[in-house]
């Protein structure tokens, strides 16, 4: 069985990526490394597919085809992966685009290497991870919006789970909850968001705090 946290790297400045490569498993003890590395968006979905990482870091200001790209791609060729997009500034349309292509989460670059290990275990464990302030911005952006409606058919078991998925618990808490698998919650929640019409749970968490049914 594979153990620790295994790190990709999306990123076209060396020295972030150097640091990266030396102070992970040090300030992790081991848990984390960085199992390869590209400084070109074109390659993420190739790198990643070789290197099958837990946890990918996606600098969202690459050169051209850009981070989004990267995001999408490495999405298709992993889809168990976990992507977590960076940048060195916090705004948070730029935050809300990678959740949209399918991000996981969203990190600064400011952030020290050590502060990186407990958002790298929550985003494996199904979290969405945001800075607070962030987070706190994309909220009051949802307030200033009319609420939205939920679609139309949702069970009373499909609304349950969309609440758990808006309040932050994982797959293998909502499984503990239902008493079901993992893959059974996984299923589940991915038939949730076709019925949603989103990609990913930070937007049906969205939907959900627009709708009110938080």
């Amino acid at each position: 069985m594979r153990t620790g946290i295994r790190v990709a790297v999306i990123d076209d400045h060396d020295l972030f990526v150097r640091g990266l490569e030396l102070l992970l498993p040090e300030v992790s003890d081991g848990r984390a490394t960085v199992v390869t590395t590209s400084g070109d968006a074109a390659y993420a979905a190739s790198v990643v597919r070789h290197g099958v990482p837990d946890v990918v870091l996606v600098d969202l200001h690459m050169p051209p085809p850009g981070g989004l790209h990267a995001i999408e791609a490495v999405r298709r060729a992993a889809p168990r992966a976990r992507i977590l997009a960076m940048s060195g500034d916090d705004d948070p349309a730029v935050a809300v685009r990678a959740l949209r292509r399918g991000a996981n989460g969203f990190l600064p670059k400011s952030s020290d290497a050590a502060d990186l290990l407990q958002p790298l275990l929550a985003a494996i464990n199904g979290w969405v991870v945001l800075p607070d302030n962030l987070l706190a911005a994309m909220l009051e952006s949802d307030r200033a919006r009319a609420p939205a409606p939920v679609p139309a058919g949702l069970s009373a078991d499909d609304l349950g789970l969309l609440r758990a998925i808006a309040a932050g618990a994982s797959t293998i808490e909502i499984a503990a909850q239902r008493h079901v698998s993992e893959r059974t919650v996984k299923r589940l929640t991915a038939a949730l968001l076709r019925r949603l019409h989103v990609s990913s749970r930070a937007e049906a968490a969205a939907l959900a705090g627009r709708a009110g049914l938080l």
